[in-house]
């Protein structure tokens, strides 16, 4: 798939000529936080002093999916949401191979010559401290620097990146703090506001006889997010920008039965965004789910969530350039 000079290729696409010889990033990036975004950051410095397209390759489905299938892994970053964060911070192109146990089970030589030099033909590659590769974990960012040097590319390793605390920046934490409803310090190791992409589908129309018509979003089975009132920000296909407040959960009022649902009610807006892919991105955690006492109490809720919900919005502030790119 190719957007405004931006290439997604998954499987077994083969690379464009012109994306050949680029510098690569490495690595699983589910969460792209502000560790990942230090990977990212310093190969898109050496493509630029190279002169060399800047390329991200990852794997798909997530390996601990493979390997370990009777543990939910909570995706932070989704596959359309890592590539779009790709995308914005400037690379040319995410190669996404799919990860099976066949792939896994190439020795760590194997995957370097089919791979990076037969598949990329890479020029250059960047990866984190902890980037392992190869049958049974083999490689790693040594080993690869060592097999490099006979194979024509330089390596660049980049070293655990720690938040103003000096924890190490970690998908698992934000996992945790996203399940908990912490959605200002999951942001703050994101580097920008945690974000969801779906396509807005029909609902019950509950909302809209309340007054308040919502886009209604199928999230994936394992999201990683607190049921609960969010203060929240929806872009559209096209790219206009609107605040509003959504609900993430089951409706226990009206719906005890239901699959968990992202309704967000958009501020300021009449129009149909059925069958649009929106995205929703977090920016507060405002209260837990409720069952009320009839629709009165309910619809009493939702106007102060409402109002809560503007004041909220209304003097937020950019955490990064990546976070004016997607929420401002």
């Amino acid at each position: 798939m190719t957007t405004g000079g931006f290439d997604w290729l998954k499987g077994s696409q083969a690379l464009p000529g012109r994306l050949r010889g680029g510098v690569v990033a490495i690595g699983n990036f589910d969460g792209m936080h502000r560790g990942h975004q230090a990977v990212l950051e310093r190969a898109l410095q050496e493509a630029r002093a190279l002169g060399i397209p800047a390329l991200v390759l990852t794997f798909e489905p997530h390996p601990r999916s493979v390997f370990r299938p009777d543990i939910a892994l909570p995706r932070i970053t989704p596959a359309p949401v890592r590539a779009r964060l790709t995308r914005l911070l400037g690379f040319d192109a995410i190669v996404e191979r799919e990860f099976t146990r066949d792939f896994a089970g190439l020795s760590a030589n194997d995957f370097i010559d089919e791979v990076l030099v037969r598949q990329l033909g890479v020029g250059h590659v960047v990866t984190g401290f902890d980037f392992h590769f190869g049958r049974n974990r083999q490689g790693n960012p040594g080993f690869l620097m060592e097999a490099a040097a006979g194979r024509g590319f330089g390596v660049t390793r980049v070293e655990a990146f720690s938040d103003e605390g000096g924890d190490v920046v970690s998908s698992s934490r934000i996992r945790s703090l996203l399940a908990a409803g912490d959605v200002p310090e999951a942001n703050g190791l994101l580097g920008y506001r945690f974000t969801v992409e779906s396509e807005v589908i029909h609902g019950k129309k509950l909302g809209r006889t309340l007054g308040f018509p919502t886009a209604n979003m199928v999230l994936p089975e394992d999201a990683v997010l607190r049921h609960g009132i969010y203060a929240v920000r929806l872009r559209r296909a096209n790219g206009d920008l609107h605040d509003g407040v959504a609900s993430f959960g089951r409706r226990p009022t009206v719906d005890t039965d239901g699959e968990p649902l992202l309704e967000t009610y958009v501020f300021d807006f009449e129009g149909d965004l059925y069958g649009e892919v929106c995205d929703v991105s977090f920016f507060a955690y405002q209260r837990g789910e409720e069952k009320f006492d009839g629709l009165d109490a309910l619809l009493d809720q939702m106007n102060r969530d409402k109002e809560e919900a503007r004041a909220l919005l209304a003097g937020v502030r950019p955490l990064s350039e990546l976070d004016v790119r997607l929420a401002f």
